[in-house]
């Protein structure tokens, strides 16, 4: 069952944001049909061991929040082909996109998925399971309004810091500057996390096994440069 302490909104979250788009293709909506309940996190409250979900054994333990397209996701599990991923996605369309892509591959046996709202899966998962975590191109809300909205913040940095190891690393990219200011300030006044940034290189450039996505082709095309922030989790105690 879901953690005791936590507070109600978290143990039933509302969520901001579309969840399907155009109607799927067929081939589509039949691997929605049967690659999905075959590779998909078991749905409820129960705590869950994630290491037994994948069909051979893995080195570490990689979560993706929001995995958009997939590119990102299904390109890290074909240069890792040792590490198991759970990807989280609510877009009905996204989840569709990204088992075609991985269909028939290797990363069948090393990908899992959790179409829904990975703010109900964290607290399933255990302490310190995480070995890295992904946060990218999310949904900026650009409104001052909308700001508590962003997934980087005070209501989900202490679920993640939970999660991740001792050193275990998040990457968090965007091309709204909006939103990397808001990310910084958050991620820089939390205790529990350390920018791994010395030079502008080092959120400029890319990470060696950095796999783009097509938000990022995007915003490069309309001339934006996306961001991309390292952080790694202070050890315990």
């Amino acid at each position: 069952m879901f953690t005791p302490d936590l507070p109600p909104e978290a143990r039933d979250p509302h969520f901001f944001g579309r969840r399907k788009g155009k109607a799927l293709r067929p081939g589509r909506v039949r691997l929605m049909e049967t690659l999905l309940p075959a590779i998909a996190v078991p749905e409820g409250d129960a705590p869950i061991d994630p290491l037994p979900l994948f069909s051979k054994p893995v080195s570490d333990l990689w979560l993706e929040i929001g995995f958009g397209g997939g590119e990102h996701l299904a390109g890290q599990a074909a240069t890792h082909p040792d590490v198991g991923i759970i990807g989280c996605e609510v877009f009905l369309n996204g989840v569709a996109r990204l088992l075609s892509l991985i269909h028939e591959t290797p990363a069948e046996e090393t990908v899992r998925l959790c179409h829904g709202d990975v703010r109900l899966l964290m607290p399933r998962l255990p302490a310190a399971s995480l070995d890295r975590a992904f946060v990218l191109f999310p949904d900026p809300w650009p409104k001052t309004r909308h700001a508590k909205r962003r997934f980087i913040g005070p209501d989900n940095l202490p679920a993640l810091a939970r999660l991740l190891k001792d050193g275990a690393e998040l990457r968090v990219a965007s091309d709204d500057m909006t939103y990397i200011r808001w990310a910084l300030m958050h991620l820089m006044d939390h205790p529990d996390f350390m920018w791994m940034a010395n030079t502008p290189d080092d959120w400029l450039g890319r990470p060696a096994d950095w796999v783009p996505t097509r938000y990022e082709k995007k915003a490069l095309v309309q001339g934006r440069v996306p961001v991309v922030l390292r952080f790694a989790r202070r050890p315990r105690g």
